[in-house]
């Protein structure tokens, strides 16, 4: 019902009044009440579209779980990265290159004449010669039937005693007949090294080395081989043990329909992988960082905080990433993230420079200005986001605290010019088992996972130090395992 103010007395104004302020009381409520559950949605969107858009380059996720489909576009938000700029596709400085030459004795010549004259359409059967344009072409072979060794074991009696003797077989001879040690070495080569399924390994070797195995005699070669390599674990998990520096890293698989982690081990001259759980006990299991002394370099999992006697230090390369998702979520309202991420950046140059100099350490001056600069970039972390309004805010928060408490892990590479910024050692060592992953799916058992872990650390280990892996899988199944040498002295 309108009333017509102009009719009204005064008595019953004041009642209108009255009954509009709470009228108006009650909208403004009302629209404060929305304001608040407009601040929080749009905090809500922020962090989905933050979740949204991680990935490898900008949070802890593994480059495997990156869609390889939807390759994320480039943010453009300028951040650093702890490798620099993105190098240019295509061969880079530095690298050796691979060209043919032509040679003086081709297996096969083919002569190429011209059939008759462009101009009047006459014979060249008699025409003079005039040059001949060398033009070769490599080609690949067909594959040879298999090589056939037969072992005459002879057994003869002493004339002497009577006693029977029979001549011993190379120890790999072990049946009547039976695929030798460079066959099994190529077996494994495929499956391991090159990440094939067993069905395509099979066939690809029928067809480049004419070997028609089976997928069984793939199996059971690659379970040899780790059984064949357990010297080698034992000489590598020692050698590590003793190190001055390490990395670890560790990684999920799919493995007999269910999830199991593989850790790694590794410096520049060894690799050493197990697979089990994540906790401290399947840790210690692989036999390397139990009562180590030295430096482990990691990242922020938990699970190598009880290895005490260990001096830690955390990866650069995930705190750049970290940095660099806060960042990208809001970056007019987080330049804190960009400060602690360029004095990162400015730190390792700092080092790479003293290292390429022949310097043993940062000269102080340079260490106090690092971290001061450390210090100022976790008070402008903080700034950007106190009071803690929104999820980013409380992410925003807990980085800053984080790089407050573990302040000497993360900077532990300015004050020791040995100690490398990033795990890159270690990640570089647990790729292989996504990329087996993706190519195959998954391992049917958690026996086969164990397998590629210790074949992986022999073939890695060989490599680090200049050995093919075929070379190395072939002494493997003839003579044994090679085994590293001790490290150099210094």
């Amino acid at each position: 019902m309108v009333v017509d103010p102009l009719l009204c007395s005064r008595e019953e104004l004041l009642v209108l009044l009255v009954d509009r302020s709470v009228v108006i009381e009650g909208l403004q409520t009302q629209v404060a009440g929305q304001a608040v559950v407009i601040e929080n949605l749009q905090a809500l969107v922020v962090e989905l579209r933050r979740r949204l858009d991680a990935d490898s380059s900008n949070s802890s996720r593994p480059p495997s779980s990156d869609s390889p489909f939807k390759r994320p576009p480039p943010k453009g938000s300028g951040m650093p990265a702890a490798d620099g700029p993105a190098r240019k596709q295509g061969k880079q400085r530095g690298a050796a290159g691979r060209n043919r030459r032509q040679v003086d004795n081709p297996d096969e010549r083919v002569a190429v004449e011209p059939g008759a004259c462009t101009g009047c359409g006459g014979g060249l059967g008699d025409a003079p010669l005039l040059r001949v344009y060398r033009r070769q072409v490599f080609e690949a072979s067909p594959p040879p039937p298999p090589r056939v060794v037969q072992y005459d074991v002879a057994e003869r009696r002493c004339t002497c005693c009577g006693q029977v003797n029979q001549g011993l077989a190379p120890g790999f001879v072990t049946g009547r007949v039976q695929w030798g040690p460079g066959v099994s070495a190529r077996a494994v080569l495929a499956t391991i090294a090159h990440h094939l399924p067993y069905g395509r390994a099979a066939k690809l070797l029928h067809t480049l080395a004419g070997l028609a195995v089976s997928t069984g005699f793939l199996v059971n070669a690659r379970r040899r081989a780790a059984v064949l390599l357990d010297p080698f674990m034992t000489r590598v998990r020692d050698l590590l043990h003793t190190a001055g520096l390490l990395h670890v890293d560790e990684t999920t698989a799919r493995a007999g329909g269910t999830r199991a982690y593989l850790q790694v081990a590794c410096n520049e001259a060894y690799t050493a992988m197990h697979t089990g759980g994540r906790g401290n006990d399947d840790i210690d299991a692989g036999g390397v960082l139990v009562d180590y002394a030295g430096i482990i370099v990691r990242d922020g999992y938990a699970g190598y905080q009880h290895f005490v006697d260990a001096v830690h230090v955390w990866c650069g390369a995930h705190t750049l990433r970290d940095l660099k998702g806060l960042h990208d979520a809001d970056p007019a309202g987080q330049p804190g993230a960009r400060i602690m991420a360029d004095t990162l950046v400015m730190a390792l140059r700092e080092t790479r420079t003293a290292r390429a100099a022949g310097d043993v350490a940062l000269p102080e001056d340079r260490l106090a200005l690092l971290r001061s600069a450390y210090a100022g970039a976790i008070a402008a972390i903080r700034d950007d986001n106190r009071p803690a309004r929104t999820p980013l805010h409380e992410r925003g928060l807990s980085l800053a605290h984080r790089f407050g408490i573990h302040r000497d892990m993360i900077l532990a590479f300015i004050h020791d010019l040995s100690i490398p910024f990033t795990n890159n050692a270690a990640e570089r060592e647990i790729r292989p088992v996504k990329v087996k992953q993706r190519a195959g799916g998954c391992w049917r058992t958690l026996e086969g996972l164990a397998d590629f872990a210790i074949i992986w650390s022999y073939l890695s280990t060989a490599a680090k130090h200049g050995l093919e892996h075929l070379d190395v899988l072939v002494e493997l199944f003839t003579t044994g395992p090679w085994l590293p040498p001790d490290p150099a002295p210094g």
